[in-house]
């Protein structure tokens, strides 16, 4: 048993890790509150885009969430009405001012909570309900960016991010003021009719170019007819074109093979020339004698034979065999023959 505590104290222990992180993991996402909560009410002429579990901020510090969206129980004039959970430990003033705005650009929304006038110390007990009167709905962003259209055409999609964005916080009261607000839409402006040359110039140069492309009209007319009529031919002739493409693809193999065949005695022949270039180098001087009276000789034969000139021959030996007649009783040699042989010295 002692040796089986460790393994399951570890195991414990892991599994309480575990359990908070992942209980503080859901509770980053989903917003949800830590502490007591205090439950109130709010009413509002329009909630749209506004969801459950979106923040609810004081001072820009996050206090509570929104925790449902409805309609309020008044029959014969129904408003929206949405349910907030605020930390108790945050009270809320009477006259608090309840404000719907955009958390980012992607549509993201919060309550914003801000103390009215007229609280005279009290607060809202649980369950209270803040009136119509004391909330503000969320801008509405297709009217007012419906007036910066032009603008934003004409800027880049930091540039239009980064108004857009400086719009929402000026028209929600978050930061800046209409002044700094038209400062900034003057730079922007401003920048844009710096370019005003630019834009200028380039328009001309299009206008020169559009005027060049306009004088030469028939020229560009016959550019294409002949551009035409070419891919046509082209088309016309595929099959031959094709053959040639599958006649050139032999010839290439055939070069390929020609070249393996050639590449070893072309290998041989090249040594075969470094070893007779070797061996010139070596008796250099009897091939520079030669070539000296080369000339000399082939002139001299020459001549000899220009001339009709004549070359003697002298005779160093000879022999022959002669046959003589039965004379008598003169005996000869057998064969009825005499040798005779005579030579030069």
């Amino acid at each position: 048993m002692r040796g089986l505590t460790a393994p399951i104290v570890k195991l414990v222990v892991f599994a309480m890790v575990t359990i908070l992180a992942s209980y503080v993991l859901i509770a980053t996402i989903t917003n949800a509150g830590y502490g007591e909560q205090t439950t109130y009410r709010a009413q509002f002429s329009d909630v749209a885009g506004l969801v459950e579990g979106d923040e609810v901020r004081i001072a820009g510090v996050r206090v509570g969430q929104v925790t449902s969206i409805g309609l309020s129980e008044d029959r014969e004039r129904p408003v929206a009405e949405i349910g907030l959970e605020v930390s108790t430990d945050v009270p809320l003033p009477a006259g608090v001012q309840a404000t719907i705005r955009y958390r980012n650009l992607v549509g993201q929304r919060y309550v914003a909570l801000t103390e009215g006038d007229g609280s005279s110390g009290r607060t809202l007990a649980a369950d209270d309900v803040i009136p119509l009167a004391q909330t503000t709905p969320a801008l509405d962003l297709t009217t007012l960016f419906g007036g910066f259209q032009p603008l934003f055409q004409a800027l880049s999609p930091d540039d239009v991010n980064r108004l857009s964005y400086e719009l929402i916080q000026v028209f929600q009261g978050e930061g800046g003021t209409i002044s700094s607000l038209l400062t900034h839409v003057a730079s922007l402006t401003n920048s844009l009719a710096d370019e005003d040359a630019v834009i200028g110039s380039v328009i001309d140069n299009l206008t020169t170019v559009v005027g060049s492309v306009a004088a030469r009209d028939q020229q560009l007319s016959d550019l294409v007819v002949s551009l035409q009529q070419f891919v046509s031919g082209l088309t016309a002739d595929r099959d031959a074109v094709f053959d040639s493409l599958q006649t050139i693809d032999g010839l290439a193999v055939t070069t390929s093979q020609f070249l393996a065949d050639a590449r070893a005695p072309l290998a041989a022949d090249i040594t075969a020339l470094g070893d007779l270039a070797t061996n010139l180098a070596d008796t250099g001087d009897v091939v520079e004698d030669f070539l000296q009276l080369a000339p000399t000789k082939i002139d001299l034969i020459t001549r000899t034979a220009v001339n009709g000139s004549w070359f003697n021959f002298y005779l160093c030996s000879a022999s022959g065999l002669v046959s003589l007649p039965v004379v008598g009783d003169t005996q000869l040699p057998p064969g009825g023959a005499a040798n005779g042989s005579a030579g030069c010295s």
